[in-house]
């Protein structure tokens, strides 16, 4: 019964919120499809303007992984992280994560597909990519997008709370499936 009126709800849920912001546009006599259509254009020069910055963030993923400089970096911190309970294949997935959301999933597929998706490396590397960002490619893109060339503490910030969420997917993982 409940799993029917969540699917019910699920198949309405998009349609129902676009006629909203349409009929809102409509009574606060907004010309919807013009500003629509102008956002699309704005967002188009938006792409446009962060393309060089994705470029830099893929090529240096691409050259930390390929250099070897990952699975050095895994050898010398795997003492470490099983001292606090993080088994050492996952540490690629804890680096990673905040440099590329892609290689971050397929850290994980590759996790899942090697030790199982009910094992303890699976379901860390899972909670992490749930409670952590990828920061340096948010910088950069976003960032780069509108001009910002002094980040300040957004770097520090942001890498405090991956930390906060590498910690957290440990102790999660460890107190609930460990």
């Amino acid at each position: 019964m409940f799993q029917g009126v969540i699917n019910g709800v699920s198949a309405i849920a998009i349609p129902l919120l676009i006629l909203a912001i349409v009929g809102h546009g409509w009574y606060k006599k907004v010309k919807v499809y013009e500003v629509f259509t102008e956002g699309a254009k704005e967002g188009f020069t938006v792409a446009v303007r962060i393309i060089p910055f994705l470029v830099a963030i893929l090529v240096a993923i691409g050259s930390f992984r390929s250099s070897g400089a990952l699975d050095l970096i895994t050898g010398l911190l795997a003492p470490l992280t099983s001292w606090i309970g993080m088994p050492g294949e996952v540490i690629p997935m804890a680096l990673m994560r905040p440099l590329s959301g892609s290689g971050a999933i397929g850290i994980v597929s590759e996790l899942i597909n090697t030790y199982g998706p009910d094992s303890i490396p699976a379901r860390m590397a899972a909670i992490m990519e749930g409670s952590t960002e990828t920061t340096f490619y948010i910088l950069a893109v976003y960032f780069g997008s509108v001009g910002v060339k002094i980040t300040r503490h957004a770097l520090p910030a942001a890498l405090t709370a991956d930390l906060a969420g590498i910690i957290a997917a440990v102790v999660v993982t460890q107190m609930v499936f460990g």
